[in-house]
């Protein structure tokens, strides 16, 4: 389905060529602003007349074809926590959105002291976007690391990231749903041929995955916060240990998966991702960029600096769409700020 499309006119140059693991080339991209003042945005949807974007703080926010912004206050089950990283982080529309007026959630609440995450159905209705059934629960929440993303699967799953929530020796633990990647049906249920049946586990061993993707044979990909630098891109396989606490970087161990790339001594803070011909597009937080990985050859180039925080993207055909997260604490905001943003990647 053709998503929202604003026609704008880019030019392009290229700057410089170097090794893909120590200094990036840089193609240089003129980026417009589609939409500014943004709460702490978190994820990018599209339909075909509009945009859904969901806020950390707890709104969602629609912009049309005519750019106009609609800001919504989405009623949850119990109350929104933000504290540190929590929120409203993931949200995705349902495929069959136009037609049920669906949509998924991933939220932070407090339930005793605790922080916890649950992934909800809402529903638009009258206007209102309301919560109309929880779907999973009790997903450990913490200060940091909560993960987040939501993303539907080519197999028509339902994939969530899922933070270590700041103990890291939860991801180890298959009875545990922290720091991992899960897989549920539409309906809450387990599916399956999951790994794991009847848990919702897909891999482990993650510390903060915030990003997923897949490409046209259907490999999947996801972005993770690593610790002292080494951020990863790791190639995702069901029932695989992705290694945290006990490895990182290049560190390998028998039964544990190594990254398919990883940021040495930089850091990157990867989050959303997106596989669009050939290559890995990234929202990088501390990186401050959109970067692209060949898929072939790991070259890594950067496509857009010096916006900021960037925590999502989303590519539709030659156009790819960004929202930056300068409001969230750690960056320097301008007086727009956050914005979402539009570069086009054709040459």
């Amino acid at each position: 389905m053709k998503k929202i499309s604003f026609a704008i006119l880019t030019a392009f140059s290229l700057i410089s060529g170097c090794s893909p693991l120590n200094k990036d080339e840089v193609e240089q991209t003129s980026q417009e602003t589609i939409a500014k003042k943004l709460n702490i945005p978190w994820q990018i949807n599209s339909t075909q007349n509009e945009m859904w974007i969901s806020e950390r703080s707890g709104g969602l926010v629609s912009i049309g074809q005519n750019h106009k912004k609609t800001s919504y206050s989405p009623v949850f089950s119990s109350a929104l926590s933000d504290e540190g990283e929590g929120g409203f982080l993931g949200f995705v529309l349902d495929p069959k959105f136009k037609t049920n007026q669906k949509a998924y959630a991933y939220y932070t609440y407090k339930e005793k002291g605790r922080l916890l995450n649950r992934i909800t159905e809402m529903k638009f209705n009258a206007g209102k976007w309301i919560e109309y059934q929880i779907l999973l629960d009790d997903i450990p929440g913490g200060f940091t690391h909560n993960g987040g993303r939501l993303e539907w699967g080519p197999d028509k799953k339902l994939y969530i990231t899922t933070g270590d929530s700041g103990d890291e020796s939860l991801s180890q633990q298959l009875d545990s749903l922290a720091g991992k990647i899960l897989r549920i049906n539409s309906d809450g249920t387990v599916p399956k041929d999951n790994p794991f049946y009847p848990s919702p586990v897909y891999t482990y061993g993650h510390r903060n995955p915030q990003g997923m993707t897949w490409d046209e044979q259907g490999n999947m990909f996801a972005a993770e916060h690593g610790s002292s630098n080494y951020d990863e891109i790791n190639k995702i396989d069901p029932g695989k240990n992705y290694g945290w606490p006990v490895i990182r970087g290049s560190e390998r161990k028998k039964g544990l998966e190594s990254p398919w790339i990883h940021s040495g001594s930089e850091t990157w803070a990867p989050s959303g991702i997106q596989y669009h011909d050939g290559f890995i597009y990234i929202a990088s937080l501390r990186g401050e960029s959109v970067m692209k990985i060949s898929t072939s050859s790991k070259k890594r180039t950067l496509i857009v600096t010096n916006e900021g925080r960037i925590r999502d993207i989303l590519v539709d055909e030659n156009e790819l769409y960004f929202v930056t997260n300068n409001t969230d604490g750690r960056g320097q905001p301008s007086k727009d700020d956050d914005r979402l943003l539009y570069v086009s990647l054709e040459k």
